[in-house]
């Protein structure tokens, strides 16, 4: 191989230093972005509104981070978010890989009728007043679950699982039960185990949409301070930036939101929302290369 690589072609060595370019053409693209907001929320607020950030704060400082975990609500804030954020993710990831494995079964007679049911909420809601009401009648308001069960089940998790389940070989399932096991334990130690790839997929895009959520509290939790989510206390911070401190429990910030600019605010913001997901993405990066089935299978 090295004594290929030695002699290669013109053509190849052109080939090569042409997809070198490229790729780091593509990796300046993708990372400036980031790095542009990361430089702005480090760049003194007074002299960002003067532009010409790029990649490397020209003032450095840290007073808009300050600011942000200055906020009395903000601790509180993060705690909520994530316990909400884990339990959402395990608990959604049961619910959706447990009716994903009941539908893909050939033998449930109602398969079609349930996923026809699950298929029309994806396109038809019943409306924010109807489910507000629903949610009282249900005393969900003002607890920590309301967070929870309303998105306990998602359809479009679902079929995607499903989908995942019916490409595995169904004759596993039919090798299990005649070994004496039944749903539950094909479903434990079968199931789940081969579509580990699918679940952290889901898995992401479960803990990515509690961890970024704010309107259901605004909504149910909105005069419940041990309650507050992370988000919905930066939406405050960035409203009292943005409005000077004209919203509730912001006269605490009235002095500091002078001294920053709602460009550093949001800035900032972003990257204290984006850091904790890039942090767990690597972990479940591995399973979304890996093979459909992980382990081997007895002949």
């Amino acid at each position: 191989m090295a004594a290929k690589a030695f002699n290669a072609t013109k053509s190849e060595k052109i080939f090569d230093i042409c997809n070198v370019i490229l790729m780091t053409v593509i990796l300046i693209i993708t990372l400036y972005p980031f790095l542009n907001v990361l430089a702005i929320s480090l760049n003194d607020s007074t002299d960002t509104v003067r532009g010409g950030i790029y990649i490397w704060p020209r003032e450095f400082t840290l007073e808009n981070y300050k600011t942000i975990f200055g906020y009395t609500g903000l601790l509180q804030g993060f705690k909520i978010t994530m316990f909400r954020t884990v339990a959402g993710t395990i608990l959604g990831l049961i619910s959706a890989s447990m009716l994903a494995y009941t539908l893909s079964r050939p033998d449930f007679k109602s398969r079609k009728f349930v996923s026809t049911f699950l298929a029309l909420t994806m396109y038809f809601s019943g409306g924010l007043v109807p489910t507000y009401m629903l949610m009282r009648h249900l005393d969900l308001i003002g607890t920590f679950w309301i967070y929870i069960l309303p998105g306990l089940v998602s359809a479009f998790n679902v079929f995607i699982i499903r989908s995942f389940i019916d490409g595995l070989p169904y004759a596993l399932q039919e090798s299990a039960k005649l070994d004496g096991a039944n749903d539950f334990k094909i479903y434990y130690k079968i199931i789940l185990p081969l579509c580990k790839p699918v679940l952290a997929t889901i898995a992401l895009f479960l803990a990515v949409g509690q961890w970024n959520s704010w309107f259901d509290t605004y909504l149910y939790n909105g005069n419940k301070p041990d309650l507050t989510t992370l988000q919905y206390e930066l939406m405050k911070v960035l409203a009292s930036t943005n409005q000077g401190a004209s919203m509730a429990n912001a006269n605490d910030l009235a002095n500091q939101m002078a001294q920053v600019s709602p460009e550093s605010i949001k800035m900032a913001i972003t990257i204290v929302v984006t850091v904790p997901i890039l942090i767990v993405y690597p972990f479940l990066q591995r399973y979304f290369v890996s093979g459909m089935t992980l382990g081997a299978v007895k002949a």
